[in-house]
């Protein structure tokens, strides 16, 4: 007679991500389109019991139980394969459940322990982490999967997972941060090398989400990023250089440029700035980008190229590009973006580095250092 006064029957957790779990296995199944109205009836229960509602508090025990559960029945891992598959309201079911899920911390734990489901995701099922990013294979689950993610990355053991990712590398039982190897160049195959065609060739929805997540990865894990493109050098500026700085994109093509100008002038970034600006060919890039037809482009490549010029110590290789086009590039800097009458600092800016090109030796001079850091010149 409880619904006669509007109470809820009592929800049996344990029993729900069993429930989930058969309901996902027979998806595929001739009453595929039953199961997923079953399991979308399931994930809105599961959400209930986590976050529960205006008028009943959620309770710790019967969260704790169903977080539990959900570890049990590797229910994160089949809900981040399937969660395109899923209708929308149960796609924000979800992100709902996981985000709660990978949080939640019994009472009697230290606020500074590890969650305990983020805790076996990272030590036992790390494949979690990289099924989420795949999730931008669809633009049906690139949103939910990037709002999961975004929480995640706020662990750095998260973060070096996806980076880390190679299945070129991974033997028996070397996965998730025990197959990590910071030292070994990475081949290229792993789930975080998926992010450059993901920003470049998905949908608008899709790109976005995935820069976002990208630029997250690249610019909240200092020393593991510093580590990761000190190692892959070669291999990340080539992929970034010719898909994202050079993308048909315009929204591409200005963020990535913006987010390189962020990554040089890092601190903790230092030697891989010095490495970048040491090579001609990629002094070539950002004098292509002074002269895109769109303003931001070319606002945004100065950033960028200020970092070559500011060096007191420019390898051979830059100082030759710089003195064959140094008459040209005086001119060209004079009336550079000269509507920006009110930024004063990209006007003192410019008018540094025509004085550095100005007062360079006439022939090129063998650099006698490492170049300091630039953060000076920094926006």
């Amino acid at each position: 007679m409880s619904f006669l006064f509007g109470r809820r029957p009592r929800t049996n957790t344990v029993d729900l991500p069993k429930q989930a779990r058969e309901q996902i296995s027979k998806l595929d199944g001739p009453g595929g389109a039953a199961k997923a109205e079953e399991l979308a009836k399931t994930l809105g229960q599961m959400k209930f019991v986590l976050q529960g509602t205006q008028e009943t508090e959620s309770s710790p025990e019967q969260v704790y139980s169903l977080v539990t559960g959900m570890i049990q029945e590797d229910l994160l891992y089949l809900l981040a394969v399937n969660l395109y598959r899923l209708p929308f309201e149960s796609r924000k079911d979800t992100q709902v459940i996981f985000s709660y899920v990978l949080r939640f911390r019994p009472p009697t734990a230290s606020p500074k322990s590890e969650p305990i489901a983020l805790s076996y995701v990272i030590n036992n099922r790390p494949e979690v982490f990289v099924e989420l990013c795949n999730g931008y294979d669809h633009k049906e689950s690139a949103t939910p999967a990037g709002t999961v993610l975004r929480e995640v990355l706020k662990s750095d053991a998260a973060a070096a997972i996806i980076l880390y990712d190679d299945p070129a590398r991974e033997g028996p039982g070397a996965k998730g941060l025990t197959g990590i190897q910071p030292e070994a160049k990475q081949s290229g195959q792993g789930v975080f090398w998926k992010f450059f065609n993901w920003i470049d060739k998905g949908s608008f929805e899709v790109g976005a989400d995935a820069f976002t997540t990208f630029r997250e990865l690249l610019t909240k894990h200092k020393q593991i990023v510093a580590q990761y493109l000190s190692t892959n050098f070669d291999l990340f500026f080539d992929k970034y250089n010719n898909i994202l700085v050079k993308s048909e994109s315009y929204v591409t093509k200005r963020q990535s440029i913006k987010l390189l100008g962020e990554i040089l002038l890092d601190r903790a970034n230092y030697s891989v700035m010095t490495a970048y600006v040491d090579r001609g060919e990629h002094l070539k890039i950002c004098m292509n980008l002074l002269r895109d037809e769109r303003k931001m482009v070319q606002y945004e490549g100065f950033h960028v190229f200020k970092v070559f010029v500011a060096n007191p110590h420019k390898s051979i290789a830059v100082q030759k590009i710089l003195l064959i086009n140094r008459e040209r590039l005086l001119n060209f800097l004079k009336h550079f973006l000269e509507d920006r009458t009110e930024d004063e600092q990209f006007i003192d800016e410019r008018e540094f580095l025509i004085k550095q090109i100005k007062n360079m030796p006439p022939t090129p001079v063998e650099p006698t250092q490492k170049p300091a850091l630039l953060g000076s010149q920094s926006r």
